[in-house]
């Protein structure tokens, strides 16, 4: 008997050997895939970095800064003034904190040449009025309209190309309770609130429900008598708008929207407006500086973008709209999911090991 259970004994030992063998080459086929993987992801990283490179120059004549001279004054300057806005030391004032006035700040030169391009807008919003007592914001356009007065923060209705707005006043709430209707948790939002709108020309902006019906994508944005710097930054790269804002005074970008498929015709007029009603703000602009950005494209790029652009639109605009578009994954997305997958099997082999050796434990003491 004690023969047999030496001979069992043996068995279990040259058996949980081989097992254990296996499991450490296990363990090293999958630290080298990991390994791989990430090398593989690092380098198709590099190569799309590569591919993508990007070179932005400053474009000084679309911008707008300090001193602002001969700003609103001289036929010479690029930029003319609209409306209410006046030109100070330390700013280009849209509004002052009054209401019923509505001003603007619009380039007098087309982007004849601009493909890609990117801009950075330093502007302040302060007032006396308390929270939700102020209004009604300011935007940034990028239109085929200029120097036209009307109800979309100082910028005529019914606009072709780009709006992004700087909401501070919640008109919908007043739309909800007439209709006797309320927030649900999924479309609350806070004030001020930042969204985009592409516009062809016929499609209006629903100032009631604050743009909702037409917005790309948005973010709320507490810029409202800060003592810090606000930016906002708008880049337009290979048919994809992206908004950021810097509102915390940490000099760095947050996310705001990024929508692909947005087309844009160029030689279009950049500009900046404001507005207030009942209750006033005053809306600032410090500086409005536009680069130009080169940009590699590859072969297949260069032929879907071939086709001259027109008139503005958004591909999927309805799926937008509805917040049912979704992306492919990334390369990261993938590797991500590639890894966790791998760790989810390394995890199942300790487990295996774990509940056979108490299984060959338990299988040893019947011997005794």
């Amino acid at each position: 008997m004690a023969a047999a259970a030496a001979a069992a004994d043996q068995r279990d030992r040259r058996t949980g050997s081989k097992i254990l063998s296996r499991l450490k080459m296990d363990f090293i086929s999958y630290w080298t895939c990991v390994l791989i993987l990430l090398a593989s992801s690092r380098s198709l990283a590099n190569d799309d970095d590569d591919h993508h490179e990007m070179e932005e120059f400053l474009k000084r004549e679309y911008s707008l800064s300090k001193p602002y001279q001969g700003v609103g004054s001289s036929g010479s300057s690029h930029w003319e003034l609209m409306g209410d806005s006046m030109v100070t030391t330390e700013q280009v004032r849209l509004t002052p904190d009054m209401q019923s006035r509505q001003g603007a700040v619009w380039s007098r030169i087309v982007s004849i040449a601009l493909k890609d391009w990117e801009m950075q807008v330093h502007f302040k919003i302060h007032g006396q009025g308390k929270k939700n007592l102020n209004g009604d914001g300011m935007a940034i356009w990028y239109t085929k309209e200029r120097m036209k007065k009307g109800p979309v923060f100082g910028n005529k209705d019914n606009f072709t190309g780009l709006g992004v707005f700087v909401d501070t006043y919640p008109n919908e709430e007043k739309y909800l309770e007439a209709q006797k209707k309320r927030y649900t948790p999924r479309t609350q939002r806070i004030f001020p609130f930042v969204l985009a709108m592409v516009g062809n020309g016929s499609v209006g902006y629903d100032h009631e429900r604050d743009g909702r019906p037409t917005e790309l994508g948005g973010c709320n944005a507490m810029v409202r008598n800060l003592k810090h710097d606000t930016f906002l930054f708008i880049r337009y790269i290979r048919r994809r708008l992206t908004v950021m804002i810097d509102i915390d005074g940490q000099h760095e970008w947050r996310d705001c929207l990024d929508i692909p498929g947005v087309r844009l015709p160029k030689g279009y007029y950049f500009g900046a407006s404001a507005i207030t009603g009942d209750l006033s703000d005053n809306h600032d602009v410090v500086s409005l500086k536009l680069y130009q950005l080169t940009v590699l494209r590859s072969k297949k790029e260069e032929e879907e973008e071939e086709e001259e652009i027109t008139i503005p639109s958004v591909d999927n605009l309805e799926q937008i709209l509805r917040g049912e578009v979704e992306e492919g994954m990334s390369g990261v997305a993938i590797f991500f999911t590639v890894l966790f997958c791998m760790l989810g099997f390394f995890m199942l082999i300790v487990v295996g090991l774990v509940v056979y050796s108490h299984w060959n434990e338990n299988r040893r003491k019947r011997f005794y």
